[in-house]
């Protein structure tokens, strides 16, 4: 038995239960988690903003150990260390083809299928985004057990599963941040740490951290940031001024709100790139008038896991861990265990700290 972190239903309070783990079948491994990173996706998970079936084992963000591996598995052996892929490509859709797995129409297939069972009443489980890193054991498909380079501290690596490879590709890819360019980051949790951080190491000049909470400015500086502002009705206006009057080149959004959407667009200079990461809701409408698209030639652009592939990428970061120019524990603000996730989540609805890593 395994204890674990379970979703009963959509809007529910997380409960630790003891949960049953099949055998690794055909293609999957068995993973015995180090540590798992609490990530605003598992907040939209639980509250319905992204859709997952329930009741479910939420955590995305994890690191651990093989423990067994099913037939047919090659990729990984019992001992190897893994990151946990969330989001792993299929090879052959549409989007594969075009070489954007992070597109992957079949990436999510894994969370809609049952795992698991609940030891109290033998009810079915659904992995959280097809991982179910809240729990101290978790079985997944091969392709998403990453190997972890050596070098990297595998408690900590579990932040590599989702904010360091969304942050990183958020400036590498998606942004495509050169030397010397100015960026703001708006949004100071995990993700934007890390942005901050790949920010620096892009060897961006003018680094702006946008956040409405003084708190962070501690965390964003040491995370690479230049300046830092509180977040105001102004704010567009006041990295301007920092600009050299004109804007940002890059703009990245982590919130994923229509007005922090907003505000990071109109804090882009002409010509500049704008960045979403943040994932909102529905109700979140963002509205731009004909004129200002054309006038600004601003680019526009959504970011699904920082556009990255994490089997190429993976090993990129971890040689920027393993130099020090990457520090993975600065973006750690609280280390918890799986009672504590129900506050992490209260913290992240206030704005409050960095990200949350459950130690098991």
């Amino acid at each position: 038995m395994v204890r674990a972190a379970v979703l009963p239903a959509v809007n529910a309070p997380l409960q630790v239960a003891e949960i049953d783990l099949p055998d690794p079948g055909p293609g999957q491994v068995r993973v015995k988690l180090a540590a798992a990173g609490v990530c605003h996706s598992d907040l939209s998970l639980s509250n319905g903003t992204l859709r997952q079936p329930v009741p479910a084992v939420l955590g995305h963000e994890g690191a651990g150990t093989v423990t067994a591996v099913g037939p047919g598995v090659t990729t990984v052996a019992p001992g190897d260390r893994v990151v946990l892929n969330w989001a792993p490509s299929c090879g052959d859709c549409h989007f594969c083809g075009l070489a954007e797995p992070w597109l992957c129409a079949n990436a999510g297939a894994a969370a809609n299928a049952p795992y698991a069972t609940l030891v109290a009443d033998g009810s079915a489980l659904h992995p959280g985004l097809g991982t179910a890193a809240f729990a101290e054991e978790t079985v997944v498909a091969a392709h998403a057990a990453l190997p972890l380079p050596d070098g990297v501290p595998l408690t900590d690596a579990a932040l590599l599963g989702c904010a360091v490879l969304t942050g990183w590709g958020a400036i590498h890819h998606s942004a495509a941040a050169r030397p010397g360019e100015s960026v703001v980051v708006l949004g100071v949790g995990g993700v934007g740490l890390a942005t901050l951080q790949a920010a620096r190491i892009a060897g961006a000049g003018t680094i702006v951290a946008v956040d409405v909470s003084p708190a962070k400015e501690e965390l964003a500086r040491a995370a690479g940031a230049t300046e830092f502002l509180i977040a105001g009705e102004d704010t567009a206006k006041r990295v301007r001024r920092l600009t050299g009057g004109v804007g940002a080149d890059v703009a990245v959004e982590c919130v994923g709100r229509a007005d922090t959407i907003r505000t990071a667009w109109s804090a882009t200079r002409r010509g500049g790139r704008t960045t979403v990461v943040g994932i909102g809701g529905q109700d979140q409408q963002v509205s731009f008038s004909a004129l200002e698209l054309f006038y600004f030639g601003r680019t526009l652009s959504g970011c699904v896991y920082g556009n990255s592939d994490p089997a190429r990428d993976l090993p990129v970061v971890a040689g920027h861990v393993r130099s020090g120019a990457l520090d993975l524990s600065a973006l750690v603000t609280d280390r918890i265990d799986l009672d504590d996730i129900p506050a992490a989540f209260e913290a992240m609805v206030a704005g409050k700290g960095g990200r949350s890593l459950v130690v098991f």
